[in-house]
Order: C-alpha cells, then structure tokens, then sequence
C-alpha cells in the first residue's frame, strides 16, 4: 500500500518537498545566521550577487584562523588546510541534507532525472563506484591525449575570431561570442556532439550551472530541473544515436562497453556523460573570462606576455589562482577527526574556499597581486586535490592558453567596455556578460 502512494505523489508535489529540504530550509538557517553576523552565511549570500566583495569575506574569514567554525560547520581557508581535507580520506564530498531522516525525504523527492550533485555523480560518488568511473574516462584527458588536441583547438579560436572580425569596431559580449563558443566546440568533438545540436548543449550548461549551489530560490530551483530534465531527455537521444551510429569519440567507447554488460550501467553512463560534457566547458569558461578580464585591467603584465610568450602557460597558471573557476567546496566528516589542529566532529561539513587557499599569504608572496612570471602560480588548488581533482585540469590548461594567447595576439589593444555582468552562482565563478571592443 505504501508504495502505492508514493507512486501516486504528483511531481510537482516531489519537486516542493525536494526544494524546501534542499534549499528552502537551508536559505533560512543561511539567512538567520547571517544576521547573526555568521561570516560564512554572509560568504554565500555574497557569493550569490556575483560581487568581487566575496573576497574581501574571504580575508575576513581567514583573519580568524585556517579554520573557521561557523553556525553551519566549518570554512577552510589557508593552503595546507584545504589541501590536507581534499586528500584526506576521514571527508567524503556530498551535501549535510543527504544525511539523516531529512535526507531520506530528500532522496525520495529528489527528481528521477541526471543531476550534478546527486548520485552516481562522479561529483559525489566514493571509491569504489567514483574509482571505476573515474578510470573509463580518464584516458581522454591525458595530458598526450589533451596536446594532440591543441592544433584542432587553435583552428577552433582562429575561426571563431574571424567571425569577429568585422565586429571588431563595435561592442561584442566575448563570453557569448568567444569564450563560451571555443570549449564547447572542443569538448562537444570529443564527445561526438554534431554541429547542430551545440549551441542546445551550451544553453543546458548555462541553465544548469546553479544546480551545483546551495539554497537556490524557488523560481530558480524550478527553472534548473527543466534544464536537467531537458538535458536528460536530449543526452538519452544523443547515446540512442551513437548506438545506432557510432563514431570515433569517447562517447561512442562507452555506450560499447555499456552495451557489451561491462564498465556503466545506463544511469551511470548518462550521468558520466553528462557531467563530463557539462563539465568540460562550464568551468574553462569561466577561466577564459576572468583571464582576459585580468589580463586587461594589467596592461603592465600583458606586456610582459607579449614581449616573452612563454609565459603564456604561466598566465593561465596565475588566472587559476588569483579568480579560480570554482571558488570553493565542500566536504564532509565520516567519523570524529582532525584539521588545521582542530577536532572535527563526524557528520560535520567543512567548506574548501579554493580561493582563500590561492590567495594565502603563507604560500605565495604578495598574493593580491597579478604576476603572470610568478614562480609557484601552479601550486594554486583551483583543480581540487585528491581523488576529486579535476579530471578535465590538463584540457582547461590547454584551452586556456590557446584561447588566452589567440584572443590578446589577434587584439593586442582589446579594450572591455561598462557593463561586464558576473555570474550569481555561489560556486562557479565567473562572468555573465563581458562586453567589448576588439580594436577601439
């Protein structure tokens, strides 16, 4: 009987309960906490208005500590900190609402559809399960398997500023037009995308982008489920596809050893490739955006870049670090443990601030400041660490200094206009709108 009436719960009925478990009632403990003057209640109510004013929270936050107990949990701020949680196996990632008798309503209601950060994820999955689907695709992102890509990846960026340039004397939003344009490209020919179906791909990656944050407003909450359904329905369609048609892409590999009973079963292999297309070019997005934003607010620095081209790679390096991609993190404490020198309780969550740890005045000298020649930009964490670290680090490296280094050569005196927009996400970090004059 019970069954029964679970079965019979309208949908809409399933996406309320799911949204007031897992952002409704968390937006009213972050708000109250906020009042209270909780730092890290402030940190994503900030982090939400897509404000350079979060890191100003951040060096708040890090005056009190490497680790700062908040009304939530605890918030990591210094290098050796996040380093030493993202490694450790005593944190596993996943959100506090999916544990406890409020998880169990919050998995129930949860939507049937693909999702970020619900399982079998890679975001929130553990060994053993993260560990073999981790080893499926890992071969793609190689770094041999990433530079023989490098020459497809320029020809990407050469055409996509040709198409600029008879634009190139009026206001042109580079987020839209270049930014945007060039991963999705690359990522969507590794997995098989035709042409036609990726400007649908880059729309579902911009609509779903908040599904990785916490306390999503209603409205909001609802207009990214009809993203990730509609993203589930089209990617069902697209491995139906390469069933009956497959190609030479790593797509194509895994619905073979899906169909041939081994590696994923279908809602591994949906999930996996979901995440690792959204995945691989939500964030280089961001990095391309706030490289060229940084790169031209430092004109000293850009020509350093352009008297030693070298340095092109540490740029991207130093972009990392200073305005990573994905601001922070969050694990979780599986038993009673330590960090930074403090006992952490299990079932307690830590947040990484990626980065505070970036900007920690113990590792890199004068770390406010924009260096692209700074010797140890590449011990920044913008990948995460651990068995979580980015599987896709060394094709962001790439596209970063292709498109970097294409977009400054070809517009040496780009200039950005008023009205650069940031994204409101609490995690992904980046712009919305970057608009421009390609040769003023």
């Amino acid at each position: 009987m019970t069954s029964v009436v679970v079965r019979s719960v309208p949908p809409a009925v399933r996406s309320s309960v799911h949204w007031g478990v897992a952002h409704g009632l968390p937006t009213l403990v972050l708000r109250r906490a906020a009042e209270r003057g909780d730092l890290q209640a402030r940190l994503i109510q900030v982090g939400a208005r897509g404000t350079d004013d979060v890191f100003d929270l951040v060096e708040e936050i890090r005056s009190r500590g490497p680790l700062y107990r908040s009304r939530i949990g605890y918030v990591a701020t210094s290098h050796a900190a996040v380093r030493q949680l993202l490694t450790s196996d005593d944190f596993r990632s996943g959100f506090p609402t999916n544990e406890g008798p409020l998880g169990k309503v919050a998995r129930w209601a949860a939507p049937r559809t693909l999702h970020p950060v619900e399982p079998p994820s890679l975001l929130v999955t553990e060994p053993p399960d993260h560990t073999r689907y981790r080893r499926l695709v890992t071969r793609v992102f190689t770094m041999r398997a990433v530079e023989r890509l490098r020459h497809r990846t320029e020809e990407i960026a050469a055409d996509l500023l040709d198409a600029l340039e008879p634009r190139a004397a009026g206001p042109v939003d580079l987020v839209e037009s270049y930014c945007a344009l060039l991963p999705v490209t690359v990522i969507a020919e590794i997995l098989g995308v035709p042409e036609e179906e990726r400007a649908r791909v880059l729309d579902f990656g911009s609509a779903a982008a908040p599904s990785l944050d916490l306390g999503l407003g209603y409205r909001r909450y609802l207009a990214v489920s009809r993203a990730l359904t509609q993203f589930d329905a089209w990617l069902s369609r697209h491995l139906d596809a390469l069933r009956r048609e497959p190609g030479d892409n790593l797509l194509s590999e895994l619905v073979a050893v899906r169909d041939e009973g081994e590696g994923l079963d279908e809602s591994e292999l949906k999930a996996t490739a979901g995440l690792v297309l959204a995945a691989g070019f939500e964030t280089t997005v961001n990095l391309l955006g706030n490289g060229i934003a940084l790169l031209h607010d430092h004109p000293d620095e850009r020509a350093r870049v352009e008297a030693d081209p070298s340095l092109w790679p540490n740029v991207v390096e130093e972009v990392l670090r200073l305005d990573p991609p994905v601001l922070l993190t969050g694990r979780m404490a599986v038993r009673d443990t330590e960090l930074a020198g403090e006992s952490i309780r299990g079932g307690s969550m830590v947040t990484a601030i990626l980065g505070g740890a970036n900007r920690d005045p113990d590792v890199f000298a004068d770390p406010l400041r924009f260096d692209v020649a700074r010797a140890n930009a590449r011990d920044h964490i913008a990948f995460s660490a651990g068995r979580h670290h980015c599987l896709g680090a060394q094709l962001a490296r790439m596209e970063g200094d292709v498109g970097l280094r294409a977009v400054w050569e070809r517009f040496p005196g780009l200039r950005l206009e008023p009205g650069a927009r940031r994204r409101e996400t609490r995690i992904l970090r980046g712009f919305e709108t970057l608009p421009a004059v390609l040769r003023p």
